[in-house]
């Protein structure tokens, strides 16, 4: 086959939708394998998909670092393969320390996609805020499958089927990316800059306010993506019993809030960066709070709009390092944040079912409210820019600026 940029961005996107899809089966799944391996209660189990959350963040590090000095195109051929091998040990696991054990070595490949495959995909592209919005809503359409294909899979066929059936389909787009993805010549990290950087004071300043609104944000989408699922059981008991159905209802939250992403993609590209970023976070916490009293369809509504809010957020982060990082660098850069962000943000995983069983999911929905305050307050520590859109901007770095 003749390489195909086309092509090699349309498996880049399917590669986002399998790195979520993949790390949510087990959330989606968790009930019925607690039965099977004799857990009272699925929160019991819960804490074992901690190794893979904690491995998507901790190596990111040196992901990014071997994306920039080894190759892009290298570094995704691992992630389809290995995402593909990691997926099979689940699905043979026959007890919950091995379950834990294989999910840890999934989040190590997980690690790959963001600091890797989100560089790949902008490295060339006009319009980058367009190009992150699309990227966030395949990876969210994963989201979205992973719940309603887990939950067809487990309502006719099992548990184990639910990862070896993605699995397969991770092995296929990796032989095809082989045979279509355009080879490096060079890998990024070995070329020249193409762009000025800002100062290391200014550039100090952004990376320390990203990471810390991408530790909550991060926290946010592990709490939601990993805990809906029950959350959705729970308020829906005695409406909605059938697990299809279930995982149907919750993939069309999830598809809600993927589209989003790809308008806040396009307005990246126009308008002030912090403002619109700041809008979005500002509407989570009131969402989070009337879901926590909310039953029934209305706790559907909400939990369509909360998603929207939080799914929404997501591209600001990879925008910010698109605007102030050169290419040749910027998995490196990426790789950084996330090992912070979503090493950090892991704990939700581990926190999730524990302090549901303790407390319910009301303190839960009140304790992300929360989060989503302390991320508004980051975000307004964002420096000015006196540019729109993602192109090459000037900033000040003053403690007050306001857009």
């Amino acid at each position: 086959m003749k390489p195909s940029p086309r092509a090699t961005s349309v498996l880049l996107n399917i590669a986002h939708a399998f790195d979520h899809m993949f790390l949510l089966i087990f959330a989606t799944a968790v009930a019925t394998i607690a039965a099977d391996f004799g857990f009272a209660r699925w929160e019991d189990l819960m804490p074992y998909g901690v190794g893979a959350f904690a491995m998507f963040g901790l190596c990111s590090l040196p992901a990014g670092r071997l994306g920039d000095l080894w190759g892009r195109r290298r570094m995704m051929l691992v992630f389809f393969f290995g995402m593909g091998i990691a997926t099979l040990l689940v699905a043979a696991a026959r007890n919950a320390w091995q379950l834990g054990a294989a999910m840890t070595v999934l989040g190590i490949f997980a690690a790959i996609y963001h600091p890797v495959g989100i560089p790949m995909l902008v490295q060339r592209a006009s319009r980058p805020g367009l190009t992150i919005g699309i990227s966030g809503l395949a990876g969210n359409l994963g989201v979205a499958l992973s719940a309603v294909v887990t939950g067809a899979l487990l309502k006719y066929a099992s548990w184990h089927m639910a990862f070896i059936v993605p699995a397969l389909a991770s092995f296929a787009c990796g032989v095809l990316f082989a045979l279509l993805a355009p080879n490096e010549s060079v890998a990024p990290g070995r070329r020249a800059p193409t762009r000025a950087m800002p100062d290391r004071r200014s550039l100090a300043h952004i990376f320390a306010v990203v990471t810390i609104a991408s530790v909550s944000g991060s926290l946010l989408f592990n709490f939601t993506t990993n805990g809906n699922g029950e959350l959705l059981r729970e308020r829906l008991r005695g409406i909605v019993e059938d697990p299809a159905a279930l995982g149907a209802l919750l993939a069309l939250v999830y598809v809600a809030g993927a589209v989003t992403q790809v308008g806040v993609g396009m307005l990246l590209d126009r308008v002030s960066l912090k403002k619109l970023y700041a809008c979005i976070v500002a509407a989570q916490a009131p969402l989070f709070i009337a879901a926590a009293r909310a039953d029934g369809w209305v706790l559907y509504g909400v939990m369509v709009l909360f998603m929207v809010a939080v799914f929404g957020a997501i591209p600001f982060t990879d925008a910010m390092i698109v605007r102030y990082v050169d290419d040749r660098m910027r998995s490196r850069v990426s790789g950084m944040r996330l090992a912070v962000a979503f090493g950090v943000s892991s704990l939700a995983v581990w926190l999730l079912g524990p302090l549901v069983k303790a407390a319910g999911f009301e303190t839960l929905l009140l304790v992300m409210a929360a989060i989503a305050f302390v991320t508004f307050c980051v975000v307004m520590l964002l420096p000015r820019s006196r540019e729109r859109g993602l192109g090459p901007a000037a900033v000040d770095v003053a403690p007050r600026a306001a857009d």
